[in-house]
């Protein structure tokens, strides 16, 4: 990933290590009248990010965190998930469109319904893992594709 892609967001201090991964649920009712918080939720919903670095500021108060908060820099990490062959071209730039499918004892769900992610979504394809291991139930021709926003 480039540099640019770095976001700076504050994150609990216990938490607050080097190379630590955690996945950004959203905010919460007691985050609605701190002047903080468009820092701390700047991030999407359902994502995961690594901590790169923290930067120097010391602590700030927080509602959530009893021992405050601190700010880090932090990568969204690449979001995994199952698209139509035809689609999956390295580079290329999709649209997330969650496929029909109920089927959910197949050992594709989770790849093929990513978590977090909303119809509408857009992202690059960095790179095409390969095939789905297992066939799909519903007779798709998918490959596992990485994406970023």
């Amino acid at each position: 990933m480039e540099e640019s892609d770095t976001i700076i967001t504050l994150i609990g201090t216990k938490l607050a290590r080097v190379g630590n991964e955690f996945i950004f649920k959203g905010g919460s009712k007691e985050c609605e009248p701190c002047k903080l918080s468009k820092t701390c939720l700047s991030l999407n919903p359902g994502s995961k990010y690594r901590i790169t670095a923290i930067r120097n500021g010391g602590k700030l108060d927080c509602f959530i965190h009893d021992s405050g908060v601190c700010a880090v820099e932090v990568l969204e990490k690449p979001i995994v998930m199952g698209i139509d062959s035809r689609k999956a071209i390295k580079g290329s730039k999709i649209i997330y469109e969650p496929p029909a499918c109920s089927v959910s004892n197949c050992v594709n769900y989770g790849i093929c319904i990513a978590s977090g992610l909303r119809k509408g979504d857009k992202f690059t394809i960095i790179n095409v893992v390969g095939d789905i291991s297992e066939s799909c139930e519903k007779g798709r021709s998918l490959k596992i594709v990485e994406v970023k926003r």
